[in-house]
């Protein structure tokens, strides 16, 4: 007998080891299978399960286990990311821990990599553990590393290969630049943070005391009335040590107030240099004094100015962020920190007597994720991909069709980055990672090759003779590996089985921020050394917010632990709620009130097979839908096929809240609010018949249900698949192997569901006119169906009992009129009338409906104020007029309900 709680601390682990040890997680065999193949973004070594995880995984899984249960050979190919930075600071730290005075630096490289080796074969399994706790259905068995041989081989060859094809090449560019870590980091790596920061205003004398006319007073009309002559132009800066790095100041072309200056020049105060006045169309006329220092080995948008003008680029920094000992950095500054260069300088020129004033505002600073520094945009030697080139058969890719977003709108987000793509830096200054397959002989040359023995080859080929080689220091970018994630671990570059069958796959499930960064560079790899796409589809899933909208951060303290949840609720329940609320396009507002919710609807299900098993309802035979006689059970058999067809349709389209959403109806409402109800009466009457086939229709039912909830809950299916496998027909198998349901529609029965769903309607609308005229709930009323033909008569009469039972009626029949006193509303042309007085007050009731409809619609209307402002919609954080948009909604239905009940009372419904 199924125990009366579902305890799923005892049933996840047991099944989530049974499915692995039985293999059901590898691909079929048979070569009939379609395949359908995903690769998981690889979680960093280092990481923990997070909530954005949980998303990404659960909705991989739905679809895994739907295609798996469709027939398909599905693999879902597991691994993980190396995370340079993110591990190399892991190993840093233990070192920093150990209390020996050690850092990598003095440790060396070689044994610096032993250890982080020795920490990744330790501890660097505990993300993939996790992701079994959530019931993650990947093959295991090919779990694949970044840094693994395999793949390690795959990215030497990449390398060498595009650096032949000059799609590789060194260059000297602007970077973001961590002066913790000594390297360069990709963008996804820097975090934006507002903080309180300074707008120091300083001024630029013009050379040889030139003066000119500078407008300090407008009419109405915007035109200049008052001057004061200026020997100055004042630029405003967030960062006055950048200043030393100035190669001009620039205005825009349009800008009157400068024209006359144009072309001149400007002392640089404390570099004691002249730099000129450039005309350039990236300075803002309405901001501040509308114009801007030029610093261009020190920030992005100056960068590209610099190179338009051709002008000078002066490195000010050295790799740990001290100014460096360079002769354009005056001796003062030169080993300072930049931090406290900052305070000199503006103290030197606020003695100078240029600082013309501080404004104290919030500005965005750019911090590493990992060391929490301010990054330094730096312009440093790197390694370049050709981005732009490698881009191109990944434009025309998505544009053909041969790859399409879902939601087809981040096709767009794609379209504008690939198509606006800069050289791609793939040179990181790290030790953990793949070391750049490239070596350089004693005058500089390099010799880029697959391994050293190859590279001392090609030097002694070049030189004449055996000369001593030094391999480059630095490590990829680690989204380069990633970048060959969908064929590399599946044996690239050799011709394996798995490449064959499996490549490309059916679809990549990721979130937005990492288009760029991962998708779009998969899509390049792919296309260049496969000439196919990675993918045919790429699903895009919104963000998991808090319940009131905001984005979870530690800082906020609302951060929700996908583990802890499960320790609370279950799996399962986690998975379905965060499958029910994934709508496209929209973010995740998730609460533990909604994962409670998701846990009870678990708990329903569960308590549907006891009653099924302790109503002895099994198949213990073949089972024919088409044989069923009676009409509930037809009913039922033409729901399901309705349920199955949706569902099916929604995971195709991957509405994943619909499909969602259309289970839980068909098995709260449908199967247990009402079937379970309706059958009581045949499973406790005499008809032997009736009763047997009404036990084997609630049990195949049953299983139908079983198997189309397996993909969003796996656990307490395939329990309950095992548990009422135990009394009727063996089952055969595990239900992670069962059979999609197949279901023709016309299995539904129109004259069984015209009379099942007007009596479930009927029972449906009553209750709810008690509930919101406030009848007792113990009150026992009668109901009348007014003026009604025989047809319905002998409706009413077939189910008279169940109306009466499940709606609280004293009685239910027909009549010629409603009497006075009562309440009636209209159903499929009929009029159903509830007499209820002596039962309610009715004057009294329409009263507090009417003050309660005034209320609302007085809130409704302040609510439409607050979000017609489009000042406050703007200022406002998003969440709070999201938040403020729903409320009004709960509203309005809120005062529909109620209006439409009072116009019961007045007979006007």
């Amino acid at each position: 007998m199924i125990e009366t709680t579902f305890n799923p601390k005892e049933v996840e682990p047991r099944w989530s080891e049974a499915w692995e040890s039985s293999g059901a997680f590898k691909p079929k065999a048979d070569p009939k299978a379609d395949p359908f193949a995903i690769v998981i973004p690889p979680p960093n070594v280092t990481g923990s399960l997070h909530i954005g995880h949980a998303l990404n995984n659960t909705l991989q899984d739905v679809l895994v286990r739907f295609e798996r249960l469709r027939g398909k050979s599905v693999l879902w190919q597991p691994g993980t990311d190396h995370a340079g930075i993110a591990t190399q600071l892991v190993v840093e730290r233990q070192l920093a821990e150990d209390g020996n005075n050690m850092d990598r630096k003095t440790l060396g490289r070689e044994e610096f990599l032993k250890r982080v080796w020795a920490w990744k074969e330790v501890s660097g399994g505990t993300i993939t553990t996790q992701l079994r706790r959530l019931g993650a259905s990947c093959d295991w068995s090919r779990e694949r590393f970044t840094m693994d041989e395999g793949l390690s081989a795959a990215v030497r060859k990449v390398f060498v290969q595009l650096f032949k094809e000059g799609l590789i090449y060194k260059d000297t560019r602007l970077v973001n630049w961590d002066p913790h870590f000594e390297t360069a980091i990709s963008d996804l790596e820097v975090q934006n943070k507002e903080v309180n920061g300074h707008f120091w205003h300083f001024k630029y004398p013009l050379e040889n005391g030139e003066t000119y006319k500078f407008p300090i007073a407008y009419d109405t009309a915007g035109n200049p009335t008052e001057w004061e002559e200026r020997n100055y132009i004042a630029i405003a800066t967030t960062r006055p040590e950048t200043m030393l790095g100035d190669g001009a100041v620039a205005v825009h072309p349009e800008d009157a107030r400068y024209a006359g200056i144009v072309g001149k020049r400007v002392l640089l105060p404390l570099a004691d240099r002249y730099i000129p006045i450039i005309a350039d169309d990236y300075p803002d006329p309405t901001f501040g004094s509308g114009a801007v220092k030029i610093t261009g080995a020190h920030d992005f948008n100056d960068y590209k100015v610099a190179r338009k003008h051709n002008l000078p680029l002066y490195v000010l920094m050295d790799t740990k962020g001290r100014m460096a000992n360079a002769e354009h950095v005056p001796p003062k500054y030169r080993g300072l920190d930049r931090f406290e260069a900052r305070k000199q300088v503006v103290a030197d020129i606020e003695a100078l007597g240029l600082l013309d004033r501080v404004e104290d505002k919030k500005v965005s600073q750019p911090f590493g994720d990992r060391s929490n520094v301010v990054i330094e945009p730096m312009l440093t030697e790197q390694w370049y991909a050709n981005a732009a080139e490698l881009a191109k058969p990944a434009i025309a890719a998505v544009e053909s069709g041969k790859t399409k977003f879902t939601p087809e709108s981040w096709s767009k987000t794609y379209f504008q980055w690939m198509r606006n793509i800069e050289p791609w830096c793939i040179s990181r200054q790290l030790w953990w990672g793949h070391r750049i397959p490239a070596w350089y002989g004693p005058d500089g040359k390099v010799f880029v090759e697959e391994s050293a023995t190859a590279a001392k080859s090609a030097a002694r080929k070049h030189y004449g003779n055996d000369v001593e080689l030094r391999q480059d220091e630095d490590v990829l970018d680690t989204w380069f590996s990633s970048a060959l994630w969908p064929f590399s671990t599946m044996g690239w570059p050799d011709k394996t089985p798995e490449l064959k069958r499996f490549y490309p796959g059916a679809i990549l499930v990721t979130a937005h921020d990492i288009i760029f960064f991962w998708v779009a560079r998969m899509m390049m790899m792919g296309l260049h050394f496969m000439k196919e796409v990675p993918f045919h589809e790429v699903y895009i899933h919104a963000l998991v917010r808090d319940a009131s909208g905001a984005k979870m951060s530690k800082s906020k303290g609302n951060v929700m632990d996908p583990l802890v949840l499960i320790d609370q609720y279950g799996a399962d329940a986690l998975r379905f709620t965060l499958a029910a609320m994934a709508a496209q396009g929209r973010d995740i507002k998730l609460s533990e009130q909604r994962i409670e919710g998701y846990r009870n609807f678990g708990t329903k299900l569960w308590n549907a097979a006891r009653f099924a098993q302790m109503n002895e309802c099994a198949v213990w035979d073949r089972y024919d839908p088409r044989d069923v006689k009676q009409t509930v059970n037809r009913w039922i058999i033409g729901e399901a096929a309705k349920a199955v067809a949706l569902v099916t349709e929604e995971l195709e389209a991957r509405r994943f809240n619909e499909a969602a959403s259309a289970l839980y109806r068909f098995v709260w409402n449908v199967y247990c609010d009402w079937y379970l109800e309706f059958i009581k009466p045949l499973l406790n009457g005499e008809d032997e018949d009736a009763k047997l086939e009404t036990r084997r229709t609630t049990a195949w039912i049953l299983d139908q249900i079983l198997i189309l909830l397996h993909p969003f809950m796996p656990f307490i299916t395939e329990e309950l698949w095992a548990r009422t496998g135990e009394y009727g027909q063996k089952r055969d198998g595990m239900l992670i192997n069962a059979q999609w349901p197949d279901l023709p529609l016309d299995l539904l029965d129109k004259e069984a569901e015209s009379e099942i769903e007007w009596t479930v309607n009927l029972i449906a609308e009553t209750r709810s006119t008690r509930s919101e005229l406030n009848v007792p709930a113990g009150a026992k009323i009668p109901l009348l169906l007014i003026g009604v033909g025989k047809d319905v008569e002998a409706r009413l009469e077939r189910y008279q009992g169940l109306i009466d039972r499940m709606a609280r009626l004293e009685y239910s029949t027909t009549a010629d009129a409603a009497p006075a006193g009562s309440v009636t509303f209209v159903l499929d042309g009929a009029t159903v009338a509830l007499p209820l007085a002596g039962v309610v007050d009715l004057p009294a009731e329409a009263a507090r409906l009417a003050k309660e409809i005034g209320k609302l619609d007085g809130e409704i209307s302040k609510m439409d104020a607050k979000l017609g402002n489009a000042s406050f919609v703007e200022k406002a954080p998003e969440e709070v007029v999201e938040e403020l948009r729903e409320r009004r909604e709960d509203a309005a239905a809120s005062s529909v309900k109620l209006k439409h009940a009072l116009k019961q009372i007045k007979g006007e419904a």
